[in-house]
């Protein structure tokens, strides 16, 4: 593909972005689809069709959205004094308002890879929900001043997913994982085991991920879409709760 070409579906791509980022601020929440004569297009010309821009798009007022029986708050966050633990921190629409990251995976098996990476190493955790943000550098660094260990983990929506440690700057991070199309849940299992490996003073090798930039064309308007209904979910005064995971 020639370099005219390459910015010519660029720029469809980010036009379809601002005309639905215009559509979607309006005060009543809906679904958005593509309109069918400028439908967005992967890099190889290949339409992407509005059903699949949407999939993971579940609005909490739809009828068939039924409540979680594994994601359960019990109330308002305490600072840890363990320091064998490590806080997930998850964004304000994870898990309850959308249910799968940008690629599909279910928010239980992404949840269920990280605890389990952490326990491997012998290690607790604990799972708290973020409210004053929906930016994955700043729910790690609220997380992280709550963790016994100073490490947390956070995660959006879309799956996008930082380790952070305390008394460092938001985006001084340890490890980022900002390309959610491209994590499976094997990345997931290993980015919980090394959170907990820092959590131990360890200095563990980067969690490897592969780097795909034709992912980021292809998934570019959904995402925009998730981090539009992740923001609007952000409560700036209400403080962080915690949450009991029934993952068995």
């Amino acid at each position: 593909m020639d370099i005219k070409m390459s910015q010519k579906i660029n720029k469809q791509l980010v036009d379809q972005i601002v005309r639905n980022v215009i559509e979607n601020t309006s005060e009543t929440d809906q679904a958005i689809l593509f309109n069918k004569e400028e439908k967005p297009q992967s890099s190889d010309g290949q339409q992407i069709s509005a059903e699949n821009q949407v999939k993971n798009f579940t609005p909490e007022n739809d009828p068939n959205f039924k409540q979680l029986d594994w994601f359960e708050h019990v109330g308002t966050v305490k600072p840890g004094r363990e320091k064998e633990e490590v806080v997930i921190a998850v964004s304000p629409a994870f898990a309850e308002v959308f249910r799968k990251t940008l690629t599909g995976l279910l928010h239980w098996d992404v949840l269920r890879q990280l605890t389990a990476g952490i326990e491997e190493e012998g290690l607790k955790y604990r799972v708290i929900k973020i409210y004053r943000t929906s930016d994955v550098s700043f729910c790690a660094s609220e997380a992280d001043q709550i963790s016994g260990s100073g490490i947390s983990i956070a995660i959006q929506s879309k799956g996008t997913t930082i380790i952070h440690q305390k008394d460092q700057e938001p985006l001084d991070n340890l490890e980022l994982f900002p390309q959610a199309p491209v994590l499976t849940l094997e990345t997931y299992r290993a980015i919980g085991r090394n959170a907990a490996r820092y959590a131990k003073g360890m200095s563990p090798d980067p969690v490897p991920t592969v780097n795909d930039m034709m992912a980021r064309v292809q998934y570019q308007p959904l995402s925009g879409l998730m981090h539009i209904q992740e923001t609007r979910r952000v409560q700036t005064g209400k403080d962080a709760e915690e949450i009991c995971l029934k993952l068995d």
